[in-house]
């Protein structure tokens, strides 16, 4: 039997469910922590097991919350932050930007970045201020609050913009090296040569040397910051004292700058000092060709590019959150300072430069610094320490992101080497892919042209953290209460946008690779990733369908409702889905896109002395479990009632939000068939052991001489009350037999047959009323689907002679009767294409006009005064025993049949409980034997035959 009512659970007969207690993510066991030094610079700490399979950055416990917290706002936030935004550029680069671009540009660039970082800092605070980032600074952010298939792509993307940027550094490391000690004017004995391959040998010994210190002493060097910060600000200190106390000067420049050297001629650079005519010169853009990348074209965008690859550390504050004393006031305070630090140095440094300096000096020699000091050692000191620690930074910062990637899971096994690379708290494997990737990067050998990879990498990393912010914010989520209070969506949508549209300023094709990337990922994620931590961390996508959908389904009006656009909303009513599942899908195929519920009533009652929690809530989950094994696009609603009939009452309303209501109740028959185990049987498509707890069968279902928790009476009492309650209803019997994968292959299988005549009171004038066209809807949208598409459509036409004809004015067509060709136009204009079959057996071998009155007693039509007689039910009983004949001698390839279902006896009829028996006998007489069968009463017009 697929009866969806023929089984309930009681409260004498619980269910335990293997999932009864949702995986929350706060397991028992310590907390774990990374600790992030100097920018990106972490140090592993204790990490506990998480119960979805994976290790999740938890909070702080209070017996480490004093502990590990120790760092203030300057040593935590300020240095870290400060260091990182000078790295490459401060001493090496500021004159190529002012040298081609110009004063005006120049400091409308830094402005432009500034206000993008600005309002990037405010999203940054914003978070960081709302609960603890823990290791894998942006990427935790992200993946926290976009949920694991964004942040999995974005925090991936991140860890690339690490690895570019320690390149980027290490490629500055070499060029203060070269300068330094490499080829001058003659050639000097002694000096380290130079070359393209030369020049890739000293950043790969760069490289392998922080690969060393990572291995060995990355802690020591974190600890050192402040120390780190004081000697690159006086090295700074000391060029702008150099500025505006040094006279004039030639510089020459370097041998590599084949642009404007020659073998005869050494070419100089003019340093004119303090000078109004050099300052006037220097205020429009002469932008030019950049030596270092083979003479490429300079324009304003290279300009941008490598001017933002030098700020972009303003995300070293937040990845200190672990360590801080007082993050939510910290990280802002810290960062922002910082930044209005840096900004100041740039700016003046800008200045100052355009002042003193020629422009053929600033664009041909990108190191003149150096000479034009009053003590050139200190510029030296101040590029390698300035580039050391920032690629020594990012190194550690993308092998922490992998490690937190890895341990995630978000790629499944594939990053499992990183996790069992671990060694002490230090994941080893993670530094050593990451060292790999950088010699991969170093090999582009430009470093301008790594500078716009890496702004692009940081801007993307950048607009998803304002989009996250955005998010959450547009969204209202009442848990986001960050305590930095400058911030809002308008800064959140200014930062994202700015970041967007300069990131294809930068370069259009590093931009749109990057997104198309990124894109890429997030729908891999999506689709293959194992991960399942989007429960645990929550996501915004959850958060936006929400305040979409609630808009949406306010719009949504009742009274707007239209035929044309009608479409089945499903409530199906089961009992055990164990014994449903080929109707559970089948329903699912004739929703043609409206809503489906799967609707469940657990007999009980509700008790106040009761201690033990609802029922339904502890199942909930087993039903979502089984909606994901169906794979079918439904909801789940459960109800605690003390009887099935008055739960299916509470489902019927409550089922549904809005506009969005069930119309057509689904119930399996009311029959004495033998159920069968989908889950247990060995060629079930449904077979599973995924509901069986250690021997405890979930959804039980009644067996074999058990008898049944509803009655006879009540079951026709549910489809009285489904009709009263002005829903369609659909009755399902021997969907047991369906296998679509058989129709799907099979040429036997050829027919879906619609039979839309009333049984217990068929008429000729109207061959096609309203429950004929619902039925014939139904029929239509499941020859809609490819499974079922190349099935044929039957209509049967069953006439009696005993009837006389209607008059027919218009010209049939030959050897057709009227009532066939009304039939025929009708489904013409209404785009069926179906074919018509006339039943001669109807009015030869049957008395249809007597038994109809006896057919009476035992529908809505039953005279309440009339009583039965035991000739009268035999009678009828044989009658549906033809019928059934006549019905199953064409059903041999019939895949599913739609009868028409009479509405039941009325309760003021005499004998009531008698007619509800017969009538379900009678019903089951006219299905017995026969393929799937779905007995259908509609109550209202669903087709239509205008545009």
């Amino acid at each position: 039997m697929i009866a969806a009512n023929n089984t309930r659970s009681t409260n004498n007969d619980p269910v335990e469910s293997s999932e009864s207690s949702p995986i929350t993510g706060a397991a028992n066991g310590g907390s774990s922590r990374l600790m992030r030094q100097f920018g990106s610079l972490f140090q592993p700490a204790q990490q506990r097991n998480d119960p979805a399979g994976y290790v999740e950055f938890g909070s702080i416990s209070e017996g480490d919350a004093h502990s590990g917290r120790t760092l203030g706002t300057f040593a935590g936030v300020f240095c870290p932050v400060a260091l990182s935004m000078f790295s490459a550029l401060v001493f090496i680069r500021v004159g190529f930007i002012v040298g081609n671009a110009g004063l005006y540009v120049t400091l409308l660039q830094f402005v432009i970045a500034y206000v993008i970082l600005l309002f990037t800092v405010s999203s940054v605070c914003a978070i960081s201020t709302n609960g603890a980032v823990e290791g894998g600074g942006v990427y935790f952010m992200i993946s926290r609050t976009l949920g694991p298939e964004f942040g999995g792509s974005i925090g991936t993307l991140f860890f690339l913009a690490n690895i570019v940027g320690c390149g980027l550094a290490i490629s500055g490391c070499a060029e203060g090296l070269i300068q330094n000690f490499g080829p001058t004017d003659g050639g000097d004995v002694g000096s380290i040569p130079d070359g393209r391959w030369w020049r890739f040998l000293y950043c790969s010994s760069i490289n392998t040397v922080m690969l060393l210190v990572v291995l060995i002493g990355a802690e020591m060097f974190a600890k050192t910051s402040m120390m780190i910060l004081g000697v690159v600000v006086v090295c700074l200190l000391s060029t702008y004292v150099s500025f505006l106390s040094m006279g004039p000067m030639e510089v020459a420049i370097p041998v590599e700058n084949d642009l404007v050297q020659n073998a005869t001629n050494k070419a100089l650079g003019s340093y004119t000092g303090l000078n109004m005519s050099t300052l006037a010169a220097n205020l429009y853009s002469h932008y030019g060709q950049d030596y270092t990348s083979s003479g490429n074209a300079v324009n304003f965008a290279v300009v941008f590019g490598v001017l933002f690859s030098g700020v972009t550390g303003i995300m070293a504050g937040a990845n200190m959150s672990g360590e801080l004393k007082n993050p939510s006031r910290s990280i802002p305070s810290g960062t922002l300072s910082a930044v209005l630090f840096t900004f100041l140095c740039y700016i003046a440094l800008s200045v100052l430069m355009a002042a003193t300096t020629s422009t053929f000096l600033l664009q041909n020699n990108f190191l003149f610094l150096g000479p034009v000091n009053l003590w050139p050692t200190f510029v030296t000191i101040g590029i390698l320490t300035a580039t050391f620690s920032t690629g020594l930074s990012n190194l550690i910062g993308s092998s922490r992101v992998l490690e937190a990637l890895a341990k995630d899971r978000v790629f499944g096994s594939l990053l499992n080497f990183v996790v069992r690379g671990t060694f002490k708290s230090n994941p080893i494997a993670a530094v050593i892919a990451s060292w790999a990737l950088v010699e991969a990067i170093l090999l582009i050998g430009s470093l301008n042209t790594i500078a716009q990879i890496n702004s692009v990498l940081f801007m993307l990393s950048y607009l998803a953290t304002n989009l996250a912010c955005l998010g959450i914010e547009i969204t209202g989520a009442p848990n986001f209460r960050p305590t930095y209070k400058y911030f809002t969506w308008h800064t959140a949508f200014i930062g994202m946008v700015g970041t967007g549209v300069m990131m294809f300023v930068i370069n259009p094709i590093y931009a749109s690779c990057s997104v198309t990337l990124c894109l890429l990922l997030v729908f891999a994620l999506h689709f293959f990733s194992p991960a399942s931590q989007g429960a645990q961390w929550g996501s915004i996508s959850q958060a936006l369908m929400f305040h979409q959908v609630r808009k949406y389904l306010l719009m949504l009006d009742s009274r707007k409702d239209h035929v044309k656009f009608w479409r089945p909303q499903m409530l199906l009513l089961v009992s055990s889905p164990r014994s449903c599942c080929p109707l559970i899908h089948f329903v699912n195929d004739m929703k043609k896109g409206g809503l489906y519920v799967i609707g469940h009533v657990k007999v009980g009652e509700f008790s106040e002395n009761d201690s033990s929690n609802d029922p339904t809530i502890e199942e909930y989950t087993q039903w979502l479990s089984l909606i994901d094994h169906m794979k079918v696009k439904a909801f789940v609603e459960l109800t605690l009632s003390k009887s099935v009939r008055e739960g299916i009452q509470h489902l019927i309303r409550i089922s549904g939000m809005g506009a969005m209501k069930p119309n057509t109740i689904i119930l399996g028959f009311y029959d004495e068939e033998q159920s069968k185990d989908f889950f247990e049987h060995e060629n079930s498509p449904y077979k599973t052991a995924e509901f069986d707890d250690n021997g405890i069968k979930l959804f039980p279902f009644r067996r074999s001489g058990e008898q049944k928790p509803l009655l006879a009476t009540d079951y026709v009492q549910i489809i009285d009350d489904v009709l009263r309650m002005k829903k369609n209803i659909c009755l399902c019997r021997h969907f047991h037999r369906l296998d679509k994968q058989m129709i799907a292959r099979s040429n036997h299988i050829r027919y879906i047959d619609v039979w839309p005549v009333n049984i217990f009171e068929p008429k000729n004038e109207d061959p096609f009323d309203v429950v004929s066209q619902f039925m014939m809807q139904l029929a239509c949208i499941i020859n809609m689907l490819p499974v079922w598409k190349r099935l044929e459509l039957r209509v049967f036409l069953c006439e009696s002679e005993s009837q006389p004809e209607p008059s027919f004015q218009m010209n049939s067509a030959p050897f057709e009767r009227p009532a066939e060709h009304r039939l025929s136009m009708l489904l013409k204009s209404l785009r069926i294409s179906a074919s018509i079959h006339q039943i001669p057996e109807w009015g030869k071998d049957m008395d249809v006009s007597r038994h109809r009155n006896i057919l009476k007693q035992f529908t809505s039509q039953s005279d309440s005064n009339q009583v039965m007689t035991e000739e009268n039910v035999n009678r009828s009983k044989l009658y549906m025993q033809r019928v059934n004949q006549i019905i199953r001698d064409k059903s041999n390839a019939t895949a599913v049949t739609f009868m028409y279902l009479p509405a039941p006896p009325k309760l003021s009829t005499i004998d009531y409980k008698e007619k509800c028996h017969h009538y379900l006998g009678l019903l089951t007489e006219l299905t017995y034997d026969l393929p799937p069968t779905i007995l259908v009463h509609g109550i209202n017009s669903v087709m239509s035959t205008t545009l």
